[in-house]
């Protein structure tokens, strides 16, 4: 199963400029989800870092990876509606830098959930090399008005 940005959108509350991903190339419910970051040299956060050295910030790999999770959780029939919030993050380890140009392939699977918490273990890869992994935490929720 695949999803444009506009699917991507009637699950996750993500806009621009936050919505880190362009698509989701394969994902199973409440299983995984395997995404997709195509990384543009006008992406906003480039103005600042770094103007003369653009780097995607480390951080907002780990955005992009829990967004995935998010596509996951949150496609679930039970979870339409709800928003995925960070519950932790373990384990983080940023092996390669990603700069424009690049394409980000974003995996994160599902590995154990217990009511409303989940934990995800996480990988980014730019042509196959391993960028970033972590183990995430996610807490489902409804949103609050």
């Amino acid at each position: 199963m695949e999803l444009d940005i506009n699917e991507i959108k009637k699950i996750l509350p993500h806009r621009y400029p936050f919505l880190l991903i362009d698509a989701v190339e394969e994902y199973e419910p409440g299983k995984f989800a395997r995404a997709r970051k195509c990384v543009s040299a006008d992406e906003p956060f480039f103005q600042g870092h770094f103007p003369d050295y653009p780097v995607m910030p480390g951080v907002l790999i780990i955005e992009a990876l829990a967004q995935t999770g998010a596509v996951a959780l949150l496609s679930l029939p039970e979870n339409k509606g709800k928003i995925a919030l960070f519950g932790g993050i373990r384990n983080a380890r940023f092996r390669q830098q990603v700069k424009p140009g690049d394409v980000l392939t974003l995996n994160c699977e599902l590995v154990r959930m217990h009511g409303p918490v989940g934990i995800g273990q996480a990988e980014a890869r730019v042509n196959g090399k391993l960028c970033c992994n972590a183990e995430l935490s996610f807490a489902i929720m409804d949103p609050v008005s």
